[in-house]
């Protein structure tokens, strides 16, 4: 299995689609192609399914290379499709000796692959039954309780789901639920004090340090990072229009995640984020060739995230965590939201794969700011409800800033530094999602109805949908 050598460039991220989409549709007609080319060993065919920009980034030698050690695993004999997220499709490949998971970004527009990524699979086992009950601690009372009761129970009853906690505010009332099982088989249900991974979410937490120093004049969002970079990294002349604004907003050019990730000793997919440092990100840096202009084009960056953390750190002349904690988490009374997991701490969650398969919670080093961060629903629905106040400190100052228009992307969804934002008939509401090996979350917020959703699960099964239906039924029903 290690001779398969991972390519993973570019994986566009960022705006979910609810629902049957124009880009899974567009994702399966790419994979139909691709499976016969890899099947008849057609190399070039392959290739020539990759967008440019792609190819800017992996020739043809080092792509062929690739391809020679899959071929030999013989032909493709299976395929399951294991999910679909964004514009990335998951298929599951059974070959004669083997199972290869291959995750695939295609850009509807062109029907090129923007990423292409062949990780070890996991021999599929039998389908979970749906569960005909699941472990449930509710209050149904108001219609808007029976509305998430009519949402959260059947994605918990599929088989491979654990729990659900959600949290709601509206009509400045904070109710929470809570379904299934923190732990697999205990029969026991999460609490609004269980620690669960916000993947991704943790970049809007990241947007708010960086519009703190905005606000207090240490910076400025258009200023060059290369000022508070070594010089062997601030030289690169691919790095010198990199603002801070770029960095939060998508727009950098920076790929979602650098090349060298695998490479560092200790690497592992199981947590594959945990020994990238800040040696390894600067060593990725120093000789970054861009391939587009700054602030131009929308492309998910978590390295552009996790690179902002590094320079927040710098200029504070304090660890990231010790920044957001005086920040953020202590003004907040967020005493449960931390960095890294402690096996001690009987409310950190137990986390599965999409499989119902228990895996290791991640941990972070140099990328923290991009993904890192352990919540409860309670401390993520303080961070949500202070969103909603009139500036009248430093904070509630640098919070605003982040819910400020900075950028347009070709599907309607607006970026402001960190959030996503997005207008339906009844108003504007900003949103981010995250996800990690076995865990999958989601905030969003409507500042015109005060209203807020927090959805945290213990498993590698998108919860979009979950929160979105839920924010989408409060907006409609707002006073």
């Amino acid at each position: 299995m290690s001779r398969i050598l991972i390519i993973a460039f570019m994986l566009s991220a960022a705006l979910t689609s609810y629902g049957q989409s124009q880009e899974e549709l567009a994702n399966r007609a790419v994979f139909n192609k691709l499976e016969f080319f890899i099947n008849t060993k057609n190399t070039d065919s392959i290739y020539n399914l990759a967008s440019d920009n792609f190819k800017s980034k992996i020739g043809a030698d080092q792509f062929g290379f690739t391809m020679n050690n899959l071929y030999q695993l013989g032909k493709i004999k299976n395929v399951e499709v294991l999910d679909f997220k964004q514009q990335s499709g998951v298929y599951l490949l059974t070959y004669p000796t083997a199972f290869i998971k291959l995750t695939l970004s295609v850009d509807p527009s062109t029907l090129k692959y923007e990423g292409i990524l062949f990780s070890p699979g996991e021999k599929p086992t039998a389908k979970p039954v749906e569960k005909k009950e699941v472990v449930s601690v509710v209050e149904k009372i108001s219609p808007v309780d029976f509305f998430v009761d009519s949402v959260a129970k059947p994605f918990v009853k599929q088989g491979n789901a654990q729990s659900l906690a959600i949290g709601v505010f509206h009509d400045g009332q904070y109710n929470k639920y809570f379904y299934g099982e923190a732990i697999k088989g205990s029969g026991v249900a999460p609490t609004e004090n269980t620690i669960y991974e916000i993947g991704s979410i943790t970049k809007v937490f990241t947007a708010v340090l960086l519009a703190d120093l905005v606000t207090k004049g240490t910076i400025k969002l258009d200023d060059p990072i290369t000022a508070y970079l070594p010089d062997s990294l601030a030289s690169n002349p691919d790095l010198q229009k990199i603002t801070f604004k770029s960095l939060s907003n998508h727009s950098s050019g920076l790929p979602r995640l650098a090349n060298n990730m695998d490479k560092v000793p200790g690497f592992t997919m199981k947590d594959p984020y945990a020994n990238y440092d800040r040696k390894a990100l600067f060593s990725y840096l120093k000789n970054y060739k861009a391939t587009r202009e700054v602030g131009e084009t929308y492309e998910y960056s978590n390295l552009g995230v996790g690179l902002l953390g590094e320079l927040i750190s710098i200029i504070a002349k304090k660890p990231f965590t010790q920044q957001l904690r005086e920040v953020v988490l202590t003004p907040l009374q967020m005493s449960s939201t931390t960095d890294r997991p402690d096996p001690k701490n009987t409310n950190f969650i137990k986390v599965y794969n999409a499989s119902g398969i228990e895996v290791p919670t991640w941990n972070f080093q140099s990328m923290f700011a991009a993904v890192g961060l352990k919540s409860t629903v309670r401390d993520m629905m303080l961070f949500a409800v202070e969103q909603f106040k009139m500036p009248q400190n430093g904070l509630q100052a640098a919070m605003g800033l982040t819910r400020e228009f900075t950028l347009a992307t070709p599907n309607n969804t607006d970026i402001g530094l960190g959030w996503h934002m997005n207008m339906v008939d009844q108003g504007i509401f900003l949103w981010h999602n995250g996800g990690t090996g076995g865990s999958r979350s989601f905030l969003g917020i409507s500042p015109d109805s005060k209203t807020a959703v927090v959805v945290l699960s213990n498993a590698e099964l998108a919860v979009d949908n979950v929160g979105a239906s839920i924010l989408k039924k409060l907006m409609e029903s707002k006073n």
